[in-house]
């Protein structure tokens, strides 16, 4: 998305407000956000529609209902990569604006668009080739829903029952539980006992990946969710995610990681 597209998006002060919406409740409908606005119907849903082609909002499906979420990727973007362009006072209010688009109480939402096939994406996000080289983890599965998977990272590995395959539809769709926080993991990433004990003891969150086709682009959107009331999972991988998923975009459309790419 260009860059241009997202100053425009937030130069006006009713698309912040709808943004300050979502901040504060995240997954609103057209209609709850239409409530907490003095604008229209149909001024809400322009405005949204000039956020969603900013990527600054994204949306996901929940039935019937079509819910709004913020979305980190472009100021991560920004952030990372062209920060150094700007006035230091416009640097602070995206730092803060970064800081506020990432860290959502219930689910985490992102959604990022690469200049890939959906195929070769797919290869990415399941291929131990692709998976090792952006986050250091391999898969062992069939990639068949119900079918288990065991996660292994830098040589720890770690399976469990309920580590499974939750959807697989080939080139549109992976959902998939969460990986189980062992002793062993926590000390490869020096992660404090006592934390581990309280994420081990909560029910297993989930994550989904969305992959749509846009021209020459695909739209990733990723939602991980499924949190225990209160957990610290969701800042703990609020972190992590833009982070991995921009090595993914980098890896896919440079043919190297960030960090290779460095070294």
């Amino acid at each position: 998305m260009a860059m241009d597209d997202v100053f425009k998006a937030l130069a006006d002060p009713s698309r912040r407000a709808l943004l300050d919406s979502l901040n504060a409740r995240n997954g609103q409908t057209l209609r709850e956000l239409c409530a907490g606005q003095e604008m229209a119907r149909q001024s809400v849903s322009k405005h949204l529609a000039v956020l969603e082609a900013a990527n600054l909002v994204t949306t996901v499906w929940r039935g019937r209902e079509k819910l709004h979420y913020l979305n980190a990727e472009p100021i991560n973007a920004i952030a990372d990569r062209w920060i150094d362009r700007y006035h230091r006072g416009r640097v602070h209010v995206l730092a803060d604006l970064k800081t506020a688009l990432e860290h959502h109480m219930n689910e985490f939402v992102y959604t990022t668009f690469i200049r890939t096939t959906p195929q070769r994406l797919w290869q990415a996000l399941t291929d131990p080739a692709f998976t090792t080289r952006y986050w250091q983890v391999t898969f062992t599965t069939d990639w068949q829903p119900g079918s288990t998977m065991t996660w292994e990272r830098l040589g720890v590995v770690m399976a469990h029952p309920e580590q499974v395959v939750l959807e697989a539809e080939p080139y549109r769709r992976l959902s998939y539980t969460f990986h189980t926080f062992t002793p062993e993991f926590a000390k490869s990433v020096d992660l404090d006992e006592d934390l581990r004990a309280q994420l081990a003891a909560e029910p297993r969150s989930k994550v989904t990946f969305d992959l749509e086709r846009v021209g020459d682009l695909v739209k990733l959107t990723l939602v991980h969710d499924g949190f225990a009331p209160g957990s610290p999972l969701p800042d703990m991988v609020s972190q992590g995610w833009p982070h991995l998923l921009s090595d993914l975009k980098t890896l896919l459309e440079t043919g190297r990681t960030m960090a290779e790419a460095a070294a």
